[in-house]
């Protein structure tokens, strides 16, 4: 008697398209392809606004497109010679993947790997083709999650196996913004007990640094922020004091330096903005004074510097994903997330709706 293995088909779902750069999002019918090998196919559950959505979709030039790599979902289905995942399994997807094999997989010192790093194009990994299609025209991925569809195809590199009983629609934020956040408190910075820290942009990152340092027994949290609004909010996840710049009459960072006697321990640059980054570095304390940029900015992308900041001691450092490796760390920090939950229920489980975007 012979048996016949199920092959995944097309499938025909709902998808927010971008036709062009700023213009307004389109919920069209779109068909995703099945998983190719090293591949496989997801179910959405959830996904979020990430700021670098934003600023992909107003300024760059791969169009039609489907954004979103914020996400969690089921497995649908998988690909030829997939043993990892199977139909069922919940995950999170990574705009970053891990293939465990290169220099950089194989190195304690990084998380960028070579194989499965930052995806421009809007192609897949393996083979430089889209999996979704209008009407047989090409529609192009975003960061190789596209997560703005009911489904989408992953390298199984760029997505993460975890627990069945984690709330996929609250621990969708652990695969970009919420990690990026505590990776940079925790790993990027080690944030000491007792030290200041300043974040400058109050979003999603910026909380979750605000949340990471508050975990780290910081003693100051200084939040920064032109949105007068995000006062309260981000004292519920651990702020202690609130600066808005417009609010003053000098510089934010002298403004700082002067209220912690020289400045801060750690400053964070969660905006996206490389002026921005000079101000943080300004902000920091002369000896030991850490910078540490988290934001994709829109516009300039070089960063300008005096070089007495650095012959004083000061550290500029970059950080991408919180410096997690995604498949090796990211299943035990949500199970972590329990554990701080419980610690913290405020800003882990009652507040964590209130995350904003920008």
């Amino acid at each position: 008697m012979s048996t016949s293995i199920k092959q995944p088909q097309v499938i025909t779902c709902k998808a927010a398209v971008a036709w062009g750069a700023g213009q307004p999002l389109v919920v069209e019918e779109v068909e995703v392809n099945p998983p190719q090998p090293e591949e496989i196919r997801i179910k959405v559950v959830c996904t979020s606004l990430c700021r670098s959505d934003i600023t992909a979709w107003e300024t760059q030039a791969i169009f039609p497109r489907i954004f979103g790599h914020e996400a969690s979902g089921i497995v649908e289905s998988v690909g030829p010679g997939i043993t990892e995942f199977n139909e069922g399994d919940h995950v999170l997807t990574v705009f970053i993947g891990e293939c465990k094999t290169c220099r950089q997989c194989k190195s304690d010192k990084s998380n960028t790997c070579e194989v499965l790093g930052l995806e421009r194009r809007g192609v897949m990994h393996s083979d430089q083709q889209t999996r979704f299609s209008i009407k047989g025209k090409p529609v192009y991925h975003y960061c190789a999650v596209s997560s703005f569809s009911e489904y989408t195809v992953v390298h199984s590199g760029c997505a993460v196996k975890v627990s069945s009983i984690a709330p996929l629609e609250k621990i969708c934020l652990l695969s970009c913004g919420l990690s990026a956040g505590l990776g940079a408190a925790w790993n990027v910075a080690d944030i000491s007990k007792g030290s200041t820290v300043v974040i400058f942009g109050l979003g999603t990152v910026g909380l979750s640094v605000a949340q990471g340092a508050k975990v780290r027994g910081a003693s100051r949290i200084i939040g920064v922020d032109t949105n007068p609004e995000k006062c309260e909010k981000a004292k519920a996840f651990g702020v202690t004091e609130f600066l808005n710049p417009n609010d003053n009459n000098e510089p934010v960072q002298q403004v700082i330096k002067r209220i912690t006697d020289g400045g801060a321990d750690y400053s964070f640059e969660c905006i996206g903005d490389t002026g921005m980054i000079t101000t943080a570095l300004q902000s920091c304390c002369d000896g030991w004074g850490l910078a540490v940029t988290l934001g994709v900015p829109k516009l300039k992308p070089e960063v300008a510097a005096h070089y007495g900041l650095f012959l004083s001691g000061r550290t500029l450092k970059g950080s991408l994903f919180g410096g997690w490796k995604p498949k090796t760390d990211l299943p035990s920090l949500v199970n972590s997330f329990y554990q701080l939950a419980d610690l913290h229920p405020l800003p882990f489980q009652m507040r964590l709706w209130s995350y904003d975007v920008v």
